[in-house]
């Protein structure tokens, strides 16, 4: 049987990429990297303009992405490693329940690292995770040697000598590149959808599919395979957005010559490669995307197969002097997020785009309705059908996203239109106008003419933080320097 299986519902394929940018797609202009596939999949559905990633690194995100809750209900608003996920009800469970035949191929970044989290399959591949990479860790359920697949394949495959260290970038060199240095088939991008087409062999027929593709790249390390990097590295570069809020003597001796980087004036000739590398990773990712999708139609499932395609967070690539994630600005909160269609099942407005405002944790009820499963009451988010429909819906008027990271420790709220960032140890404020500049180059908190509406954000902000352990609000107030937790004790 070629098609959903005796149920007659819609395979699913939910492809996510790691740290990738939201502006990254040809179909929305970007004026380097080129995704065609990408641009394929989203006229056969729907483009989201205003996705964001509302704790943007990888574990809080993935939670959102795999439970449908808020970082408030799913507790993790910072990056901890090691912390078992032990949800109720999460999104390939729920699919498993309705039926559907699940796999996973990639990253999942969950703890313990082979929790099946509700898929029938995991074939793993996280990357470079420091926990499970320590001599420290001699756990058979914990270590790298043991838990992941693409390394025992790679070993198996090409030599048992190799590593994925071995060309010495580190995992989160988001500020040095260099090409892969092994066949391009022996690529964890590669490798992944080599996987992904192998279970449309294994599959059982009688079922409808839930596939989940999950990449490790663009994230670092920046390697390429040479023919991408070739595409990109003479290119002239546009320089990175520099706002006008930016201390840029503090980058000028903050970090600049490391690799691994958060805030830095890295040189140009480093960084334009590092930025060249990042978009040759998105076109290889591309490229193999479509050699998924040339696949589905091999197999004969691509017009009864609904694909939707989103990345975790973004990377901050130089803009404003920032590397990596984990803050509130455009590069590193926004990401790409698309629902496709080819088959015309779902009656989408296929070729369109949405303005409305959505966040991860919309994705697993999204899925959920496609697949007629029913939604459980822990999920936060909400299905984005209605908006690919052209449907009168309501809709949230904005989000909250947030991130411990130190100093730095941020919430921000946004409607896609304007972003107010509260820095809450410092308790500096930033308003932008992202209609009027999307690029964030101007801090609109001091104009005069914007005390109105940062006002309206601020009080937005101390109604979502009201309650919380932290004590963020006092008497209807933003209290700053209330020390940050990466986990909330007690997620409401």
């Amino acid at each position: 049987m070629s098609g959903g299986g005796t149920q007659g519902k819609p395979n699913i394929l939910l492809i996510a990429v790691d740290q990738m940018r939201g502006d990254c797609l040809g179909a929305l202009g970007h004026p380097v990297a080129e995704t065609p596939n990408l641009d394929r999949l989203a006229r056969a559905g729907v483009l989201f303009r205003s996705a964001y990633s509302a704790t943007p690194t990888c574990v809080p995100a993935r939670a959102a992405l795999m439970t449908g809750m808020s970082q408030r209900s799913h507790g993790r608003i910072g990056y901890q490693d090691c912390v078992p996920w032990e949800y109720e009800h999460m999104l390939a469970g729920e699919l498993a329940s309705a039926g559907y035949h699940t796999q996973c191929v990639g990253k999942m970044h969950v703890f313990p690292a082979r929790n099946l989290c509700g898929f029938h399959n995991v074939v793993l591949h996280d990357g470079y995770l420091h926990h499970n990479r320590s001599r420290h860790n001699n756990s058979v359920n914990g270590h790298f040697d043991q838990v992941d697949d693409y390394l025992t394949w790679l070993r198996q495959t090409a030599g048992a000598h190799l590593d994925i260290t071995d060309n010495g970038l580190d995992c989160n060199a988001s500020a040095a590149a260099r090409p892969w240095h092994l066949a391009e088939e022996l690529h964890p991008t590669n490798w992944t959808v080599t996987q992904s087409i192998d279970f449309l062999r294994r599959r059982d027929p009688g079922k409808p599919f839930f596939l989940f593709t999950s990449f490790v790249r663009p994230h670092a390390p920046l390697d390429p395979p040479q023919a991408y990097f070739d595409m990109y590295k003479d290119l002239e570069l546009p320089d990175p957005p520099i706002g006008d809020w930016v201390d840029v003597e503090a980058a000028k001796t903050s970090g600049s010559s490391d690799p691994v980087t958060h805030f830095g004036v890295v040189p140009k000739r480093r960084l334009d490669r590092s930025r060249a590398a990042y978009y040759a990773l998105i076109t290889h990712i591309d490229d193999q995307i479509g050699r998924l999708l040339n696949a589905l139609y091999e197999y004969g499932v691509s017009q009864n197969t609904v694909v939707l395609f989103v990345s975790d967070h973004g990377e901050l690539l130089g803009d404003h002097h920032y590397f990596r994630k984990a803050l509130p600005y455009e590069g590193s909160a926004k990401v790409p997020f698309i629902v496709s269609d080819p088959g015309g099942m779902l009656n989408l407005r296929r070729g369109s785009s949405s303005a409305e405002v959505i966040e991860l944790r919309d994705v697993m009820p999204t899925i959920l309705e496609i697949a007629g499963a029913p939604i459980p009451d822990t999920v936060d988010g909400c299905s984005v059908l209605p908006l690919c429909r052209g449907e009168q819906a309501e809709w949230r008027a904005y989000i909250h996203g947030e991130h411990s990271y130190g100093a730095l420790s941020n919430h921000f709220v946004t409607d896609g239109q304007e972003k107010y960032i509260w820095f809450s140890q410092s308790g500096e404020e930033q308003l932008f106008d992202l209609v009027g500049d999307p690029r964030e180059l101007v801090n609109l908190a001091a104009s005069p003419h914007w005390q109105n509406r940062l006002a309206m954000w601020r009080k937005r902000l101390a109604e979502e933080l009201e309650g919380r352990e932290e004590g963020y609000v006092q008497n209807g107030t933003l209290v700053a320097g209330r020390p940050p937790r990466l986990l909330l004790t007690r997620a409401t």
